[in-house]
């Protein structure tokens, strides 16, 4: 999950104040990390880290009190699984205003427009 979120870099960083700031949730890196721990690949595990996390200018945000709050609210009322909550939480806390994800199941929150990888192959 990435969402597009107004700009919070300022000008010293290289961005331009309107440009978009794309964030994402810790809870992606686990997402993500998760297969290929359980194919006992680490090599695959360096590669994602060390990609994901030196990606120039996605900001990622760990879930706070805030975060969990809002994802309760979001799990309560679009009956998501905890994860996919906490990730549309953060998305609306950074207030993005779109989601590119290949789940379909986060074109159930209303707080931002969500956009379907499947749907632009």
């Amino acid at each position: 999950m990435i969402g597009i979120s107004p700009s919070r870099i300022t000008s010293s960083h290289g961005w331009n104040s309107r440009d978009p700031v794309p964030v994402t949730s810790t809870i992606t890196m686990t997402e993500l990390l998760a297969q290929p721990y359980r194919a006992l690949d680490e090599q695959r595990v360096d590669e994602f880290f060390g990609l994901l996390s030196t990606y120039p200018n996605l900001e990622w945000i760990a879930p706070d009190l805030q975060i969990a709050d809002r994802a309760a609210q979001i799990r309560a009322r679009h009956r998501l699984r905890t994860p996919d909550a906490l990730q549309a939480a953060t998305a609306v806390q950074a207030r993005a205003t779109g989601l590119i994800t290949n789940d379909p199941v986060f074109e159930r929150v209303d707080e931002f427009d969500t956009l379907l990888l499947d749907q632009l192959v």
